[in-house]
């Protein structure tokens, strides 16, 4: 996701400008043992990254036009024909995945983060499991925390770090102008919903797309497969995160009260609603016990909450479509670039047999959060995968497709050391409480060690409970 007008007018005009040489170069330009057609993607893929980078038209607009251009240069509709000897694919192919099982996933986190905010789900929810954790600051904090976790697990990050930021803002206002805590409660939340985004599939736009392209490549990975992934070694991150937030920012009160008012709605649209998000979270958690595949079931409360009523026309066009847009543009540029052989042949540019397999998900897992730094997390993801599943798929090195889209995915989220880097962040620098400089500590830190428990801690975690990538 991105951040409207973040970018100077100035770069995205030369954004703007850069498009043009980078497409045509693939074309004017003989790359040896490249096909035709992956020349043509080639020109594409530069023009997606010149683009996402700068962000010189929206991103949604980039994606669609990567679709665009797949169906007019490489698709058996093109305007102009790829040689004999290559099989294009059907323009049906490209157009299709905005509507990949994928989207039908995300699409249904959207209407569930969506009704939790229209019938105040969220702010009841945290008013009730914030109780336990009493008037300790560090205890608050700690619940803040994981409260923004869970609620980013199933919601948009951007729409729990707005909610809980709400949240914490009276909480901040109490405290002395020169209380350190301020500052750590309003960092507090963009932590917390960064990593709890890492924990399932619908959570964050990299996880879609690393689930969509691994399904494309034939590999299905499961609501709950991503879970058992992904769950341990966020949840010993989140408390990581918790004591360098800690140590950071001490608290100069003993108490920190949390008052949050209000009551849970008991109108027949609030409880066919609630109904409707139990069911699917708990369907989503046993996919592998009655085997309903997670996009079935994700698209099962969109039909329901529109059928009910409980639903209407207002609410659907507040569904964010063009972060769906966004993800789906990302999956058809990875169809492009295999389908082409263009991600063998990048593959084939460097030596990986030079390192080995826990190497090599190092430096893809650093690129993503380098790269994801400055950029959308959901354009480096878009940009990375596809090249990340070709190397896990090609003979070069003894890497699992799982684990590279895996590890890039979770790379990309882990990027949080910039008020630019993630919306979550940019809420957070709005309060005028954080300053630059306590963010890219904690981003770094927080990035850092999260690298280190995903890629070492994590595997270890998985071998003891009998979970492979």
């Amino acid at each position: 996701m991105t951040i409207t007008g973040r970018i100077p007018r100035d770069v995205r005009t030369f954004g703007l400008a850069l498009a043009v040489p980078a497409f045509a170069i693939p074309l004017l330009v003989d790359f040896g043992g490249l096909s035709e057609g992956g020349h043509r993607v080639m020109a594409i893929f530069l023009v997606a990254i010149v683009l996402w980078v700068t962000e010189a038209i929206p991103l949604y607009a980039t994606a669609a036009l990567v679709i665009l251009l797949e169906v007019t240069l490489v698709s058996d509709q093109a305007l102009w024909a790829l040689p004999g000897a290559e099989a294009a694919p059907d323009y049906a192919t490209y157009f299709q995945t905005l509507a990949h099982p994928v989207l039908m996933l995300f699409l249904g986190g959207f209407f569930l983060a969506s009704g939790a905010s229209k019938f105040r789900l969220d702010r009841n929810l945290a008013r009730v499991l914030l109780r336990p954790f009493g008037t300790s600051p560090r205890a608050v904090m700690l619940g803040l925390m994981l409260v923004t976790a869970v609620f980013s697990m199933f919601m948009s990050n951007t729409a729990t770090t707005a909610t809980m930021l709400a949240v914490v803002l009276p909480l901040m206002a109490a405290l002395p102008p020169g209380d350190r805590l301020r500052a750590g409660l309003a960092l507090s939340i963009p932590v917390a919903a960064n990593i709890g985004g890492i924990a399932t599939p619908v959570g964050t736009p990299p996880n879609a797309i690393a689930v969509g392209s691994l399904a494309d490549a034939g590999i299905t990975v499961g609501f709950g497969k991503w879970m058992l992934l992904a769950t341990p070694a966020t949840i010993v991150l989140l408390g990581a995160s918790w004591l360098v937030l800690s140590k950071l920012f001490p608290s100069g009160s003993d108490t920190l009260e949390v008052s949050i008012g209000g009551r849970f709605d008991r109108s027949r649209g609030a409880v066919v609603f609630y109904m409707v998000f139990a069911v699917t979270v708990l369907l989503w958690l046993t996919e592998s016990l009655h085997g309903i595949p997670s996009a079935v079931v994700g698209f099962a409360p969109v039909v329901v909450l529109l059928s009910t009523r409980v639903f209407d026309t207002e609410d659907l066009q507040r569904v964010p479509w063009h972060v769906l847009w966004l993800v789906g543009g990302g999956i058809a540029l990875g169809i492009g670039v295999a389908e082409t052989g263009l991600d063998a042949w990048l593959v084939e540019q460097v030596d990986w047999s030079a390192l080995g397999s826990a190497a090599v998900l190092a430096v893809l897992a650093l690129f993503a959060l380098a790269m994801s730094t400055v950029v959308s997390n959901s354009a480096a993801a878009n940009l990375l995968i596809p090249i990340g599943l070709a190397l896990a798929l090609s003979e070069a090195v003894d890497v699992e497709p799982v684990s590279a889209g895996f590890f890039i995915a979770v790379g990309a989220s882990l990027a949080m050391a910039l008020p630019i880097s993630t919306p979550p962040n940019a809420i957070a620098y709005s309060t005028g409480v954080v300053a630059t400089r306590d963010m890219v500590v904690v981003g770094a830190l927080v990035g850092g060690m999260g690298i280190v428990l995903f890629l070492w801690v994590g595997p270890l975690l998985w071998n003891l409970m009998g979970v492979a990538p």
